[in-house]
């Protein structure tokens, strides 16, 4: 019944993009490629119609080619990165590290952005006529009703988004590291779990934190990024990109941190860092103050602190260590 499955999946589209490159029992990667980099999902099949698949992805942005006829309900994790979407309104929405996400995968084609150049997780698929039946047949006591669960947390196909709830976040993060001789039967247990445990949640008690923004405001705030980041020899103030780029400063402020995760002069010491460690590693070449002055720092000595509360260790010290 493997093939059934994976050629169910297949014929809702995963798109053009998307490509099977080894497969083995009840397993199958699938490469998306993209001219940003590449993104690979590692499916499992654990029942017939029920899926569990590791998401790693190391690009920018992809063209998501998923068609689905509205029979598909998802559960997914984000365990590292983050990672944009659009819901059918229009509004662009991001998980980060413990955002739970559930949908019917009605809305997933279109653009997807990783801010941070890349994304982890884990996705839980479920064909729900063909999944229903299987979980019925191998947990006979357990009533799980899958239309009644999407129906609970997706009304009129919308997306529902939880931000680290303890016990869903536990239940996952077991799942990431899961010997292989215990692999099929585990993911079996922890399928049945996480719908038992979201069967008896109620969405009106759960917090869903997650911000929708509108394109227009998250495409304005990833050309600002590709300013600061195109010259890090010279700092900006929120004002003065306010300023430059038609933003009111408290907007272009959390639309920034919804997008890459950390406030603007936060995110572009980081970024400033471990672009110096890379100089750092080129050779001895150059000397530190002038990879301080790349970084955009005129004060060695102050390129030296920040760097020490970025990287853990002073420049000298990460060119010695890295050099070995």
């Amino acid at each position: 019944m493997t093939g059934e499955l994976f050629e169910l999946l297949d014929s809702t589209g995963f798109g053009e993009n998307v490509h099977e490159v080894a497969s083995e029992g009840n397993c199958r990667v699938l490469r998306l490629e993209d001219s940003t980099g590449e993104g690979y999902m590692t499916m499992h099949r654990v029942f017939d119609g029920v899926y569990l698949m590791y998401n790693d992805f190391h690009l920018k942005s992809c063209d998501s080619q998923y068609q689905n006829a509205g029979t598909v309900l998802c559960i997914d994790h984000c365990r590292e990165g983050r990672i944009e979407h659009e819901n059918k309104l229009g509004g662009r929405y991001f998980m980060e590290p413990g955002d739970l996400r559930i949908d019917t995968r009605v809305h997933h084609e279109g653009k997807v952005h990783m801010p941070l150049c890349h994304y982890h997780g884990v996705t839980i698929g479920f064909l729900r006529g063909l999944a229903e039946k299987s979980l019925q047949r191998e947990f006979p006591s357990l009533s799980i009703d899958l239309g009644a669960l999407a129906a609970k947390f997706c009304p009129d196909d919308k997306e529902f988004l939880l931000r680290e709830d303890r016990t869903l976040d536990l239940l996952f993060s077991q799942l990431y590291q899961v010997p292989r001789e215990i692999r099929e039967d585990y993911f079996k247990v922890k399928t049945a779990e996480l719908l038992l445990v979201l069967g008896n949640m109620e969405p009106s008690s759960l917090r869903e934190e997650r911000q929708y923004f509108p394109a227009a405001q998250t495409d304005r705030v990833r050309q600002i990024h590709t300013f600061l980041t195109g010259d890090l020899s010279h700092s900006y103030t929120v004002e003065e990109l306010s300023r430059r780029f038609g933003m009111p400063p408290g907007t272009l402020r959390k639309v920034f941190r919804a997008v890459y995760g950390s406030p603007v002069y936060q995110y572009m010491k980081v970024y400033r860092m471990k672009m110096a460690a890379q100089m750092l590693l080129c050779g001895d070449k150059m000397k530190i103050s002038d990879i301080a002055a790349e970084a955009g720092y005129e004060n060695a000595s102050k390129f030296s602190a920040a760097f020490r509360d970025v990287m853990g260790v002073s420049p000298q010290e990460y060119r010695r260590k890295q050099g070995n």
